[in-house]
């Protein structure tokens, strides 16, 4: 019988103590969850180095090549899958919504880095030769104060990661943070939280512009000028993201989909999928399930 795809939190993937945070090495965590081959969802956010091994890492239904030296940033809710060559090898953190909102005055801190802003394309960091050391330092303390459990260790934890979340975040372009002025920025990250909570209901800018209590000219003008596309097309984009994310749940019906999306009825539903991606639904679904065969990549 055919099941929805999975979500994993971080108690269901071990039995470390500590519900909001999981550091490991990833060969023996890969070894104890062997099915996170699987397509799964995680309801935390997951970072992954690799040090060794291939193959090839779906996210959000975009593919990459694994290689060493590379980290992975990944967010709650996110479709992903893997399919490893060789053995394998690197570390892994798992760390929950949570886990820094006791520590931090600014509640949103981490969304200022790229990797974690939701675009797949800056979540998938190659580390240059002469990062390879300070960064496998960093990860050597981190899973060294998890083994030894010290006074203040969950502290000192959040402290290395964040250490490690600015040394990486260096690594990239000038934050978006710095080059659009304060107000327009923090305007921008509140739409984003809207069309998170509200892309089922309201599909228009003028309607996330109203709640703003700004134009609708000014909400597509901080969008060009924070990610380069408009209002309507993030919208538009995050609708079509959950459409491919249910797609691959084989127990739902294209009709379910559409009404759990608030369409109309199926037909709408298809022509407004077909419009943003070229494919109609049945076709996205039948090309992601032949190629997560043939990647042997089991959705189930």
């Amino acid at each position: 019988m055919k099941r929805e795809i999975p979500v994993y939190d971080i108690c269901t993937l071990s039995a470390f103590k500590q519900e909001d945070i999981l550091i490991s090495r990833f060969a023996p965590y890969l070894a104890q969850h062997h099915n996170l081959h699987l397509a799964h969802k995680h309801s935390f956010y997951h970072l992954v180095l690799f040090t060794q091994g291939g193959g090839t890492h779906a996210i959000d239904f975009e593919q990459f090549v694994v290689r060493p030296f590379q980290v992975y940033f990944m967010v709650p809710g996110q479709v992903h899958s893997w399919s490893f060559e060789g053995e394998v090898d690197g570390y892994v953190i798992n760390f929950s919504e949570l886990f820094f909102q006791s520590f931090l005055l600014k509640p949103d801190y981490l969304m200022q880095f790229p990797f974690f802003g939701g675009n797949i394309r800056d979540a998938v960091v190659d580390l240059p030769a002469e990062m390879h050391p300070p960064v496998i330092r960093s990860f050597e303390q981190l899973v060294a104060e998890t083994e030894q459990d010290n006074r203040m260790s969950a502290d000192l934890v959040r402290a290395l990661l964040l250490q490690l979340f600015i040394i990486i975040g260096r690594l990239g372009a000038e934050p978006v943070a710095d080059r659009v002025n304060a107000y327009n920025y923090t305007l921008f990250k509140n739409f984003q939280q809207l069309v998170e909570q509200n892309y089922t209901r309201l599909r228009l800018p003028k309607e996330y512009a109203e709640l703003l209590y700004i134009t609708p000219n000014h909400l597509n003008g901080i969008c060009k000028d924070v990610i380069g596309i408009s209002a309507g097309e993030l919208i538009r984009n995050r609708i079509v993201l959950e459409a491919k994310r249910l797609l691959i749940n084989l127990q739902l019906t294209i009709s379910e989909i559409a009404a759990r999306l608030n369409f109309e009825d199926n037909s709408y539903f298809t022509k407004f999928f077909k419009k943003q991606t070229g494919l109609t639904p049945e076709q996205f679904r039948n090309k992601a399930l032949n190629t997560n065969h043939h990647e042997n990549i089991n959705i189930r």
